[in-house]
């Protein structure tokens, strides 16, 4: 018996991704998708790494205070110069990169990453962030995860809903990666990018997650980003502490949303005035609060071990908020989600020592409260408050932390989102680009291929052909005749109508398919990989009674899809 081969293989397989319900299928691939990303990761770490430990005083990866204050003036500088020489040799559509981008990609371009983009973001956030710039290595992280996720989908021609879920997989591996966290980094997938929670898109999304974390703890070790005290709430009696941290956090979270969005709005737009402002502004700041330049973990160790005073704490918020704002609306090619944490552990510690004034009993002290801040403020600003309690659930490993963590993450969420207006950081850099989250029946015919609902059975034939052609060719199977001119599908018709017209005796032996008795439709063509939403749309904006789902590779229409198909579709798959 003859095995099928390898090209047949890819055929069914994608044909069987088109189905929402392929989780096997889907399996699979989320597992690529975390090896993938987990090694772009590693990379990407290495190689930042390399540059800070042979650029920084002591070989320490983050001791930029250990540098002259001169030095740290200048090195902001330089990296953007050098930012402004890398985006010139790029076109304008390949310098947009981070989380924002992913996003836009999916709502408008069903998940397809440009790999320039990619390759952008990798060599841009090392400059970046060599250079001291006040930023994180998790966006860029969220970024290279999705686009090396999404170039697999596109090499294998998969349907674009299963690029879409390995867009979901490699932004869930890289935030697993960054932080140790496999859970936050599953829910920050479903709640930010893919904007959906479903069984079939879980298991990829898992897999991937937990795929990349195994990954990076071969290589870095199972500690997590930040080395965290035993932390826990000392006393009911601080609950009203705890919303007053959630309120103000909230509070700092709209103001950073809000300035990064008019900075972004309002300053020239030329990148190559963009950028060296970023580094000059970033320069200035540096040279009194060097704590601000980088990734900025140690400082947060720091916080949370209640080793920096109460004043410092406040200036340091101060500060970073105007370098981080600056940087993320300037276009500075990294990461928020860094310096969120950095924020939101300041002013929690701040809060915290304030604590030990107010309370005659011992209060849980500046750690704690820098730790609820961190979860506060990266829920604000992401507007995800279930992925910013899983990190913190996390990194803390301590159970006793999950109900003060719950009351100041909703609480900061709901301040800055309804109390300023202000909504997601990555919504409002968009702003009417990319919709908020699609209705329940928008995102079920996204996760669903065209080629699950198709109705195949075609035969093609000429406008003008035989009798005898067509009595040939046509078979029992056949459903639709596909009429061609000059060699291009444009209309179909039932084969049952042929059939009936080529069994009366009279008709003549050259056809005009066109000319028969029988209710054609004009057919516009749409590609194999597409939703059953992209489907829905096309119809509306062309005015066509029909599709015919091409096979890209072979240039052949290998199904037909109506308006009625797919309404009765979902009339019997709710």
């Amino acid at each position: 018996m003859r095995r099928p081969s390898p090209p047949k293989i890819m055929n069914r397989f994608r044909l069987r991704l088109a189905n929402a319900e392929a989780v096997p299928q889907l399996a699979l691939l989320g597992l690529l998708s975390g090896i993938i990303t987990g090694a772009v990761i590693i990379l990407f770490r290495q190689l930042l790494s390399l540059l800070l430990e042979n650029g920084l005083p002591e070989g320490n990866d983050e001791n930029f205070e250990g540098l002259a204050a001169h030095w740290r003036f200048i090195l902001p500088i330089g990296g953007a110069l050098a930012l402004v020489l890398l985006l010139a040799l790029i076109k304008p559509r390949h310098r947009r990169v981070g989380i924002a981008h992913v996003i836009e990609r999916m709502g408008l371009h069903q998940g397809h990453l440009p790999l320039k983009n990619m390759l952008v973001q990798f060599f841009g956030a090392i400059i970046a962030l060599a250079s001291g710039h006040s930023s994180g290595r998790e966006g860029p992280a969220v970024h290279l995860g999705a686009a090396g996720s999404s170039a697999l989908g596109q090499w294998l021609r998969l349907p674009n809903n299963s690029v879409r879920t390995l867009v979901g997989c490699g932004s869930a591996a890289a935030i697993s990666a960054a932080f140790n966290t496999p859970i936050a980094g599953v829910i920050f997938a479903m709640e930010v990018v893919m904007m959906e929670y479903t069984i079939s898109g879980f298991i990829p999304v898992i897999l991937a997650s937990v795929i990349a974390a195994f990954m990076t703890a071969l290589v870095y070790g199972s500690d997590q980003a930040f080395i965290i005290p035993s932390i826990e709430m000392h006393s009911l009696l601080e609950f009203p502490l705890v919303i007053i941290c959630g309120f103000a956090i909230g509070c700092l979270a709209a103001a950073f949303i809000w300035l990064s969005k008019n900075i972004h709005r309002r300053a020239p737009q030329p990148y190559w005035f963009r950028l060296p402002l970023a580094g000059l502004l970033t320069g200035l700041v540096a040279i009194y609060y060097p704590q601000v330049m980088g990734i900025g973990y140690d400082t947060i160790t720091d916080i949370l071990f209640n080793t920096v005073g109460l004043e410092f704490l406040l200036y340091l918020v101060l500060a970073k908020l105007v370098v981080s704002a600056a940087a993320c609306g300037l276009g500075v090619p990294a990461g928020i989600i860094g310096p969120s944490l950095f924020l939101g552990a300041c002013l929690g510690g701040a809060i915290g020592l304030l604590s030990q004034v107010a309370y005659t009993q011992p209060s849980s002290g500046s750690g704690f409260y820098a730790m609820l801040g961190m979860g506060a403020m990266m829920a604000a600003v992401l507007q995800a408050p279930l992925a910013a309690l899983m990190a913190v659930m996390e990194l803390t490993q301590n159970p006793s932390i999950i109900l003060p963590a719950m009351l100041a993450v909703v609480i900061a969420s709901l301040t800055s989102r309804y109390l300023f207006g202000q909504a997601s950081i990555f919504s409002e850099l968009l702003g009417k680009v990319v919709s908020d989250p699609r209705s329940i029946l928008e995102q079920g015919l996204h996760r669903e291929g065209v080629a699950s609902i198709m109705d195949g059975g075609l035969l093609h034939l000429p406008r003008h052909c035989s009798r005898e052609l067509a009595l040939q060719q046509l078979k029992a199977t056949d459903k639709w005749i596909v009429i061609l001119e000059q060699d291009d599908p444009q209309w179909i018709l039932r084969a049952e109508e042929l059939r009936g017209q080529l069994a009366q005796p009279d008709r003549p032996d050259e056809l005009d398919l066109l000319s028969i008795p029988a209710q054609r439709k004009d057919i516009f063509a749409i590609s194999d990989q597409a939703t059953v939403q992209e489907a829905l749309q096309l119809l509306r904006e062309v005015g066509t009674e029909a599709l015919y789902v091409q096979d890209i590779q072979n240039n052949r229409a290998i199904g037909i899809v109506t308006l009625d198909f797919i309404q009765q579709h979902y009339r019997l798959h709710p």
